[in-house]
């Protein structure tokens, strides 16, 4: 294959060493740098290759592009038929993003069962006083729906702090050391009575959609908490407020909502129980994930360039990533 003259925009923040990093992996190609905001729409249009996220409306204009290397780990917008043209390549950032969502899911889940949020409204209001007794990660039966990078460093943070950690798959049936039992998703009914905690790092396709709705919440554990950094559309908004006001659930985690962004009016905006971050999670505040994003766009950037199979390819039908190009990062910057 032939990369000479290769156009490729990359709509990352960078530095000069990185940018470097990009032209020694493509001697050949010319290469565009910008902030994700700042990609105009003719450099979008004129890519041949693109990493970064671009706006929809834009890039389902552009049918030379051969490849885009999505700096999410779930790029369910792109997957979406006629947005990428037919021929197109598509890699997530799976990989990157493990370190800083299990830590945010770690302090959520800390600050609901150790009721430190109360405490948090309580001081707004100039109140000293107790609220009531708490739990705790030891002991507690962990179960995560999703047994990717996020998925699988949040387990080993539960195990690690004594919790009885489940873990749960797609496929595969082999078992990690830091999980305690391994089940496939058609188990999940018979194990949601048993969990403390219900940690969600699904991605968004159409087997997970509206997957936690009032009768799945009604399995649920009383007292138990639920975490969703995976996407907003795999719980029912309206059921998650019935669990919550009735007490059902004592606390949820939010980083993703149904819809985005949660519109003013949301009774969930106001429920005590429910903790809620703007899908932030994954994105660039942690400096470490933004640096394994790069590493990996100029791995692979090296490998298209030799012609070797790219790292995290999607599967458009099933909105995963292939198990054979997952994501083993080198040191390539």
């Amino acid at each position: 294959m032939i990369h000479n003259h290769e156009n490729i925009l990359v709509m990352l923040p960078t530095e000069e060493s990185e940018r470097e990093a990009f032209r020694q992996a493509a001697p050949a190609a010319s290469f565009t740098f910008c902030q994700p905001e700042e990609a105009t729409r003719e450099q979008i249009l004129q890519a041949d290759i693109l990493f970064g996220s671009p706006r929809i409306d834009i890039i389902r204009e552009n049918k030379k592009l051969r490849w885009m290397q999505s700096n999410a780990a779930g790029p369910d917008a792109y997957l979406v038929p006629g947005v990428l043209p037919e021929g197109c390549i598509l890699t997530n950032a799976s990989g990157s993003y493990g370190l800083a969502i299990s830590e945010h899911m770690l302090g959520m889940l800390l600050m609901l069962i150790k009721r430190l949020h109360t405490y948090r409204d309580s001081q707004h209001r100039h109140e000293w006083k107790s609220q009531g007794s708490v739990t705790s990660i030891y002991g507690a039966t962990v179960l995560v729906l999703g047994m990717g990078d996020i998925g699988s460093e949040f387990a080993k943070r539960c195990k690690a702090l004594g919790a009885h950690v489940i873990g749960v798959r797609r496929q595969d049936t082999h078992k990690p050391e830091y999980v305690d039992e391994l089940h496939m998703m058609k188990d999940l009914d018979e194990l949601l009575p048993r969990a403390d905690v219900v940690a969600i790092t699904l991605p968004g396709t159409k087997e997970t959609a509206g997957l936690f709705d009032d009768a799945r919440f009604t399995r649920m554990k009383p007292g138990s908490v639920i975490l969703n950094v995976g996407r907003g559309t795999i719980i029912d908004t309206d059921a998650l407020c019935r669990a919550l006001l009735s007490g059902h659930l004592s606390g949820a985690g939010l980083d993703v909502t149904d819809p985005e962004p949660l519109p003013d009016d949301s009774p969930l905006w106001d429920i005590p129980s429910a903790l809620i971050t703007p899908h932030i999670s994954g994105f660039f505040h942690l400096r470490e994930t933004l640096t394994r994003i790069l590493k990996l766009s100029v791995q692979n950037l090296t490998r298209w360039e030799n012609d070797e199979p790219l790292l995290n390819q999607m599967d458009r039908q099933t909105g995963y990533r292939r198990a054979e190009s997952r994501n083993i990062q080198k040191d390539t910057l």
